[in-house]
């Protein structure tokens, strides 16, 4: 036990910098798997394995009803930008983008009364970082339920931070195929881009330090709905 608790231990380190924003529930899916403990989530406090303190629920910034609304809102966005839904496939980076994009591709069945196609895909063979975090990382290509060639490509992903997912999300779209467009909807935007990626429909934006980290709890992971703000107590 002692062993598999190290070797998470590394891997949490090794992916901290790069995808800092969502380092919490890496580590908590971590203890989860070490410890076959079921949820580490109580009074807004989460245990941390950065070994100085514990995860604190600071603030919470959207409940499930100020989410619907957010969703709601970004579907109407889509439609207008996109002239109606006609041309339009959904893509959810896993693994929370993936049921967001599902909640939006509902809310447009039921305006326009057509499903738009969606499906999710796996970012993590397409990290620029792929190398730190495998000695012999093994490269899969991306597969989805539709064709994109020339149609108008939707990613999905609950936080956007550095832009380094978003990024590794375009290069997975265009492996399989050549869309006319690649647009980004997101939940929430934490800020402190290290690429030039910006989203071009946004549910909230939310300033944030670098110590903070933003929570999106979604009820197909969390048992809950909402978004949260939480920041490390020493």
């Amino acid at each position: 036990m002692g062993r598999l608790y190290n070797a998470a231990r590394q891997q949490v380190f090794k992916l901290r910098y790069r995808d800092a924003g969502k380092i919490f529930d890496i580590e908590r899916r971590m203890l989860c798997v070490c410890f076959g403990m079921r949820d580490l989530a109580g009074n807004g406090r989460i245990f941390s394995l950065r070994g100085v303190g514990t995860m604190h629920q600071k603030a919470q910034i959207m409940d499930e009803n100020a989410m619907k609304r957010a969703l709601m809102r970004l579907s109407h966005e889509i439609l207008e930008k996109n002239k109606g839904a006609a041309n339009l496939v959904f893509v959810g980076i896993r693994r929370r983008g993936e049921p967001i994009a599902e909640r939006v591709c509902e809310n447009i069945a039921v305006i326009e009364g057509i499903r738009v196609p969606c499906g999710s895909i796996d970012i993590k063979f397409y990290r620029d970082d792929l190398s730190t975090v495998a000695e012999s990382p093994e490269i899969r290509k991306a597969s989805l339920p539709f064709d994109v060639n020339g149609r108008d490509v939707v990613l999905f992903d609950d936080v956007l931070f550095t832009g380094r997912t978003a990024r590794a999300a375009i290069e997975a779209v265009f492996s399989c195929g050549r869309p006319k467009t690649i647009q980004l909807a997101i939940l929430v935007d934490r800020g402190h881009r290290e690429l030039p990626i910006r989203a071009d429909y946004v549910g909230k934006n939310l300033p944030t330090s670098r110590s903070e980290l933003v929570e999106v709890r979604l009820p197909e992971f969390d048992g809950e709905t909402g978004v949260f703000l939480m920041d490390l107590e020493s």
